[in-house]
């Protein structure tokens, strides 16, 4: 069984904020990468669902980032994942992880251990304990970059979902001024700071990751308790429209 995360422990007492569809306002990124590779996630649900507070600070986000670059917007990449889905996409991650090492995933060995150990630092384990649900799994968290108001997505250094150091959100602080890599650093600290000035925490290790309300945000924020537990399918509330 992987390791607690640091956050775990923290209690959760959710406060009924529904999950509702993003609105329009905000752009998606489509096709959904999870939905093409035939992730579970039943008749007629979305992965671009969040809880209505978590929409309302990423509409501020949003708006926070115009002020900024009135021609550039946020893109969401992924938000609301169930149980399911985090099954599918951690057994996938580390077949792929296996796949690009030359390692059989269907075997098991010191490497395989280790290809598993470090995917574990990306993907939550897909525990159905109420205590501790993954953090996409309460709609309180969500992965996206910056895109031009066209909508195409700007470099921002390293893949989302891309396994190792290259997704640590500091990966190119060292960059050189003037470089490539200082131009990506500069983006992906001016995504977290949007985020961060709208109530959202990042993941340590991720810069597409953040979220608000569940225990990793408590965790980051020192918080008590964590606002947003496990939502499963069928339980949402219905789009504002």
């Amino acid at each position: 069984m992987p390791p607690l995360r640091p956050w775990s422990p923290i209690p959760i007492e959710d406060d009924g904020d529904p999950l509702l569809d993003l609105p329009a306002s905000l752009w998606r990124l489509e096709p959904h990468p999870y939905q093409a590779l035939g992730a579970p996630y039943g008749p007629g649900a979305s992965p671009f669902r969040l809880r209505r507070g978590v929409i309302d600070r990423l509409v501020r986000a949003q708006g926070l980032l115009q002020r900024q670059r009135p021609d550039w917007r946020l893109a969401i990449f992924d938000a609301w994942r169930p149980i399911a889905v985090q099954a599918f996409m951690v057994r996938q991650a580390f077949r792929e992880a296996c796949g690009q090492r030359g390692l059989d995933p269907d075997q098991a060995g010191a490497a395989q251990k280790a290809v598993a150990e470090e995917v574990d630092r990306f993907w939550a384990p897909p525990s159905r304990d109420p205590a501790t649900p993954p953090p996409h799994s309460t709609g309180a968290a969500v992965d996206l970059t910056l895109a031009e108001a066209s909508g195409r997505p700007l470099a921002m250094g390293g893949e989302i979902d891309a396994i190792g150091a290259i997704s640590e959100p500091d990966h190119h602080a060292g960059a050189a001024p003037g470089t490539e890599a200082a131009e990506w650093h500069a983006r992906r600290r001016l995504l977290a700071a949007v985020m961060a000035a709208a109530g959202f925490a990042q993941h340590p290790n991720e810069w597409w990751h953040f979220s608000h309300g569940d225990q990793l945000w408590a965790w980051r924020c020192q918080e008590p308790r964590a606002r947003y537990g496990g939502v499963a399918a069928g339980v949402e509330g219905a789009a504002d429209g």
